[in-house]
Parts: C-alpha cells; structure tokens; sequence
C-alpha cells in the first residue's frame, strides 16, 4: 500500500505546454465556450474528446457513473442516448437529473454539466439509434445491458445472430432507446495550472439568462 501511494505521488500532473484561459473573454453562454474548448481539444489530438462520464441517481440516492459518448450539443443542453432497460434509464426514470464530466489531460482542462434530462421524442430517438454503427445497434437490440453473462462465447453468438437480423431487416429500431438532453443549470470549466493557479468559471441559469462567476481553486 505505501508503495502504491508514493507511487501516486510521484505521478506527473499537468505535463507539457497548457492552453490560455481568459475567463474575461468567455461567451455569453456554456454551450458556445464548451464548443471551442471541444473543438480545441480535437485539433490538439486528444483521444475520444467527446467521451464523458454521465452520473446519475436512482430513488435511493446511491449514484452510478458510467462513460458515455456526446451525441451533440446546443442552446437546448448536452445529448446522449441510453438503452429503456439500463440503470441510468431506470434512475432517470426516479430522478431525471444527472452531472456530465469531461476532462481532457493533455490541455488539463474539466467541464462540469449539471442539470435535469428530457427524453426526446420516439422519431428522434429511432433517428440517433439508426445513426449507430451496426456493431453497437446489434448489440442494443439484444435488450440485455447489465444482465448477467455466463461466458463471453454467449456473448459473442447472440451478437452474431442480431446482426444477421440487421441484415434482413436494417430498419430495426431496439425497444426503449431514447435521446436524453440534459438542460443545464451549471456549467464549470475548470482550467488547471502547472502552479496549481487554476482558473475555474462557472455559468449558472437565471430567468435572464446566465451569469457567469469565477470561483476559488
């Protein structure tokens, strides 16, 4: 264990040369800043910029976080598609709120989305499903996320019969799959610093719009 921890310790942080941030010159709204930091992010080469981790919570209380893909990103909020019988479909269905986190090491920089999710309606959902790659539509139509598996071979025979499926019938749309928009009430971005100065502006919804503050490290 202390082996581990000096380990950790010893681990470089924020290596190489970082983006400027100038909070002063932040657009009016979360969704602008967060498409020039994204945008930024994928000509520097960060890998899977659009992956995020979306948290969310079931009656209970007890949060789940999981790595998702972002389908897309506007005025209305931040997308991403869930199959009807997962746990983040089920928590959304107890408490339609969940906090999205990006971080991309390479410009050391986070984004923190917190805020209530609206399902799309079925067309629109349908229009994200058949926009999957066969692979993960195949493997969606089987219904069976977080069910448990008894080997990978049964795994990898019912994925083969689902994309014979496809074949015959491309249009197949899985039962339950829906395109979930989180509405923001936050947003962070957070940029870090080699001398642990970091500069955090946060972005809060008000019935005027969105006031933006800057908060302490």
């Amino acid at each position: 264990m202390e082996d581990l921890r000096r380990l950790l310790r010893g681990l470089e942080v924020f290596a190489g040369d970082l983006p400027e941030f100038d909070p002063g010159t932040a657009p009016g709204t979360p969704s602008d800043l967060f498409t020039e930091w994204l945008l930024g992010a994928v000509e520097a080469g960060v890998r899977e910029p659009h992956a995020m981790t979306v948290s969310t919570a079931g009656a209970d209380g007890n949060p789940t976080a999981r790595t998702l893909i972002l389908k897309g990103v506007g005025p209305e909020g931040w997308q991403f598609a869930s199959d009807g019988g997962s746990v983040k479909a089920r928590d959304l269905a107890e408490r339609p709120f969940a906090a999205l986190t990006f971080y991309w090491p390479q410009q050391a920089r986070q984004v923190r989305v917190r805020g209530t999710v609206v399902a799309a309606g079925p067309e629109e959902s349908a229009a994200d499903f058949l926009a999957r790659g066969a692979g993960a539509r195949a493997e969606a139509l089987l219904g069976r996320q977080s069910q448990p598996l008894a080997d990978l071979a049964g795994r990898d025979v019912a994925v083969k019969e689902s994309l014979a499926r496809l074949e015959s019938e491309p249009d197949l749309v899985a039962p339950g799959w829906t395109l979930h928009t989180v509405r923001p009430e936050s947003v962070e971005f957070w940029q870090g610093d080699k001398e642990r100065r970091h500069t955090r502006l946060v972005y809060l919804r008000e019935d005027a719009g969105w006031r933006k503050q800057l908060l302490w490290p």
